[in-house]
């Protein structure tokens, strides 16, 4: 098995920062790293990556802006 073979299945993962990524179900999720709920062939998982992550900035930077407009609409 490896990352290019048609049969490789893979697990969505997510890092603290709300990143998304996929990884191959033979090796162990690196540290950092936890399932998203989402594994199938490669494709599969690329394209529902496409649908749930929406919003690329990292999550610290989302928190960041949003605690930087409250504070300006104040």
């Amino acid at each position: 098995m490896s990352w290019g073979d048609d049969d490789t299945t893979f697990h969505v993962v997510v890092n603290d920062e709300e990143q998304y990524s996929i990884w191959p179900e033979y090796k162990a999720i690196p540290a950092g790293w936890r399932e998203a709920g989402k594994s199938g062939k490669k494709a599969e998982c690329l394209a529902w990556i496409d649908e749930v992550w929406t919003d690329m900035r990292p999550a610290s930077l989302r928190r960041a802006m949003d605690d930087d407009a409250k504070r300006a609409a104040n």
